[in-house]
């Protein structure tokens, strides 16, 4: 993978003389540098100090940079800022809390001796807990550093700042608040026995960056053991805004969804997870493919539990060969493998009308500029691209709407409904380069929460006696105005004020 590029602020104080800010940024451009922002941060009479943001190659690349400064006359180098980490100082979230204490009423209610009355409610009644603590919008972020992004088994403690971006994307979406644990172990049960003993404060389980096949055995005995839903973003997570994406697609080119014949490169644990959503949407003609050709029963190579129950589940005609054999004739190729591993002479053998999701990142399967003119809808997981596959459309909607129906569970039913909800959100402006909406798009999670909130009622998963279980919201209403008196009277009675 080529290294990406990094932005680095220069602080510099400058003469404050006509040509010296174009010394600056040609000297810069000549090291072969980009200058995306000068800032005059303040001025004295023969000086003017700046902020100059670089993008530049790599860390060597902004030394260079720094010593080129260095050696422009009448500029002073005053500190240099990696942008990036600069953005992680600290890091990137925080406990805040909803009520503050500002003399003994606040201390003698929201602590002792108040709140020994909400811990005998909740003693008596474990499901009061969703309405009288942060059990009912708290999501752990559980992982063992396992599979990090690009960067492969790093460990838990070296995934923290992605776990943290995981959760600032829960809040500043879906207003969930998220918090990492890091679970440093690699035996599945004892990993599975950890999680499940520090759930008891969580409405849900976000699973990220476990290596498969580990990350299946983990999530299922979770989701056998807990009572709340546990839910593999990287696995379902990619297949809900893939069925999203999907759905428009087929629309798009006059097909039915059902009718469509795919082909999933890749069976890791997106490409089986998009497989199992795409068979439970009513998808029945799909081939999994992975780097030791068609995934089938009677293949010797590269076969282990998980790729023998795909094997028996999918590829219903029972084809046998290479990626060739399985892209003859197909109407959609999902690619959630590596790059360049989709040549365009296979793309040309597919059905007419064809839909390529290409999501390898950063390098996808096939190029967009190669696909251009010869498949009718094109979706990558870059941002630069139209139709960008990103799970920011699916995650923090679902959670939201998990925890505001209690859920006791996430199913394929919550899924699909997550998937419909996000290509809905699409509407009228559906286009061969608009089937999926931006991962910017704040409409898209309250629909995704409503809908799977009515979905988890519908199935029943939901928590009997919690407010997400009322099917009127109306009796919410009531239910939650009664609780605030209570709280009124607490309040007065702690506060020496009666009246």
């Amino acid at each position: 993978m080529p290294p990406l590029p990094q932005r680095i602020t220069y602080r510099l104080a400058v003469e404050n003389a006509p040509g010296r800010l174009g010394d600056v940024v040609a000297a810069i451009e000549a090291e072969g540098a980009e200058v995306v922002a000068t800032d005059r941060t303040s001025q004295q009479r023969h000086v003017v100090f700046r902020d100059v943001t670089v993008e530049v190659r790599d860390a060597e690349h902004g030394d260079t940079i720094a010593a080129t400064l260095v050696d422009l006359p009448e500029v002073e180098l005053l500190a240099m800022t990696d942008d990036v980490l600069a953005a992680h100082d600290r890091g990137k979230i925080r406990v805040e809390v909803t009520r503050e204490v500002r003399g003994p009423g606040d201390l003698a209610l929201v602590y002792t001796p108040g709140v020994a009355k909400v811990c005998r409610t909740i003693a008596e009644d474990p499901v009061a807990a969703y309405r009288l603590t942060i059990k009912s919008n708290a999501v752990a972020v559980v992982t063992d550093g396992t599979a990090v992004l690009g960067l492969g088994d790093i460990g838990p403690l070296a995934s923290l700042p992605v776990m943290e971006g995981k959760a600032m994307l829960l809040k500043s979406f879906g207003d969930v608040d998220a918090y990492p644990l890091l679970v440093d172990e690699r035996d599945p049960d004892t990993f599975v026995d950890t999680v499940a003993r520090l759930a008891g404060g969580f409405g849900g389980i976000n699973l990220e960056d476990i290596a498969a096949p580990r990350c299946f055995e983990i999530e299922g005995k979770l989701r056998q053991r807990l009572d709340i839903p546990v839910f593999h973003d990287d696995q379902h997570g990619t297949a809900v805004v893939v069925l999203g994406a999907l759905i428009n697609a087929a629309k798009v080119v006059g097909k039915e969804l059902t009718s469509l014949r795919v082909v999933v490169q890749g069976v890791g644990a997106a490409g089986v997870a998009v497989i199992n959503l795409l068979r439970a949407a009513g998808i029945e003609h799909i081939v999994p493919v992975d780097v030791d050709g068609i995934v089938e029963p009677t293949r010797k190579a590269g076969i282990d539990p998980i790729r023998r129950r795909v094997a028996r589940q999918a590829n219903p005609e029972g084809l046998s060969g290479g990626p060739d054999v399985a892209l003859a004739g197909a109407d959609v190729f999902i690619g959630v493998s590596g790059p360049e591993t989709l040549p365009l002479e296979l793309v040309e053998t597919m059905a007419p009308d064809r839909i390529v999701f290409a999501l390898a990142n950063p390098t996808p399967e096939i190029h967009p500029d190669i696909a251009r003119g010869h498949v009718s809808v094109m979706a990558t997981g870059r941002s630069d691209f139209p139709n960008q596959i990103n799970n920011v459309l699916a995650f923090p909607g679902l959670f939201r709407g998990l925890l505001d129906a209690a859920a006791t569970a996430v199913t394929d039913g919550m899924k699909i409904a997550a998937a419909e909800a996000i290509a809905a959100t699409v509407g009228e402006d559906l286009a061969h380069d608009y089937v999926v909406p931006s991962a910017f798009d704040r409409s898209v999670v309250p629909a995704v929460a409503a809908a799977v909130a009515a979905a988890a009622r519908e199935e029943g998963h939901v928590r009997p006696g919690s407010r997400g279980s009322l099917a009127s919201e109306s009796e919410a209403a009531q239910q939650e105005a009664a609780q605030r008196a209570v709280q009124r009277a607490i309040a007065r009675r702690f506060s020496g004020d009666e009246a």
